[in-house]
């Protein structure tokens, strides 16, 4: 038997479990020429599926209602029609959520399982960690000495800034929202100072009192009122890395917020989005200076590991909601 999990509906503000379903899938899977069955072993769950989720338009096609959900995927080989790809291996790429699925191999990457363990490949030797190594090097240009600030700084992508800004020489502020992810942040992730903004009244002063000679380099995964925070203390020539926007992507009404063009102006500083696949011919230098940097054990990471694929869409609810350390990751 083989189970898929699909979109059953577009989420209205916040998904709930009731937009997914899951679907027994009975035909039997027959593997062509060119074609390799595989297991999920591992599946991610990530923020920018929210934006998936709806039809608004976007980077990316949105997903199809009645069709399964897609991310980055651990997968097993169980049998094989195609020459790059043996019995045995272990691939990662971006596939459906289904337990069992036929491939062509396109888009698949190998993935050799003695370098990191297989979840790694969806974290910090994979998207995450390219997120986190090409976003602050090719828009932060970080120099060392300089001060960055990570929101979102316990999550999967923060987290691993941070340490990518320590490895470099720079001050490190990370916000984040319990006590107990500050507390990870300088003692495991090595950062210098930790806000968190749940418990702190006025956020512009407490990023003062942590940067008192400002803000060089901002790396952004929330977007909203903690942005508008640092924006009041950016330095002159300041960058300001636009990754992700998780405290809007629920809301259903156009967001307020603080209008950015003085702050830019003022400061002659630099505020840019990006995707990681924007700098795809960048990824094999990346993932060669990731994978030393962990062999050398210059950079950790944390994973929240969740068992088994019918759980799926809980932990997709449970990474929005923040209650992840780290890279959030279903085990098969």
């Amino acid at each position: 038997m083989n189970k898929s999990i699909n979109l059953k509906q577009r989420p209205v503000g916040t998904p709930t479990l009731s937009d997914f379903e899951f679907k027994e899938l009975d035909n039997e899977l027959k593997v062509s020429d060119g074609e390799l069955l595989l297991e999920a072993k591992y599946i991610s769950v990530d923020p920018y599926l929210r934006g998936r989720m709806s039809d608004a338009k976007s980077y990316v096609p949105p997903f199809k209602v009645g069709e399964p959900i897609s991310s980055g995927i651990v997968a097993e080989v169980l049998e094989s029609k195609n020459g790059n790809f043996q019995k045995g291996d272990f691939v990662s790429g971006l596939l459906q959520w289904k337990e069992k699925q036929i491939s062509t191999g396109e888009g698949l990457q190998k993935i050799d399982k003695s370098k990191a363990p297989l979840s790694a490949f969806l974290g910090i030797v994979g998207m995450t960690g390219l997120t986190a190594y090409l976003g602050l090097h090719e828009i932060g240009k970080p120099k060392k000495g300089e001060t960055l600030v990570v929101s979102g700084a316990a999550g999967a992508v923060g987290s691993v800034v941070g340490q990518i800004g320590k490895i470099l020489g720079l001050n490190v502020i990370g916000i984040a929202g319990t006590d107990e992810k500050i507390d990870m942040l300088k003692s495991e992730f090595g950062f210098d100072h930790g806000i968190n903004y749940k418990t702190t009244k006025d956020m512009k002063a407490a990023i003062k009192e942590a940067a008192p000679n400002g803000v060089d380099v901002y790396f952004d995964n929330v977007g909203g009122p903690i942005s508008d925070a640092v924006l009041f203390n950016i330095n002159q020539f300041a960058r300001i890395i636009i990754c992700g926007a998780i405290s809007v992507y629920n809301k259903t009404e156009l967001p307020m917020a603080v209008a950015v063009q003085p702050f830019l102006v003022k400061n002659s500083a630099l505020m840019q989005g990006f995707i990681v696949s924007n700098y795809a011919d960048k990824f094999p230098q990346a993932m060669k200076q990731l994978s030393t940097w962990l062999s050398e054990e210059k950079l950790t990471y944390k994973e929240t590991i969740v068992e088994g694929f019918d759980n799926t869409p809980q932990a997709f609810l449970d990474m929005m909601d923040g209650k992840n350390k780290g890279k959030m990751i279903v085990k098969v």
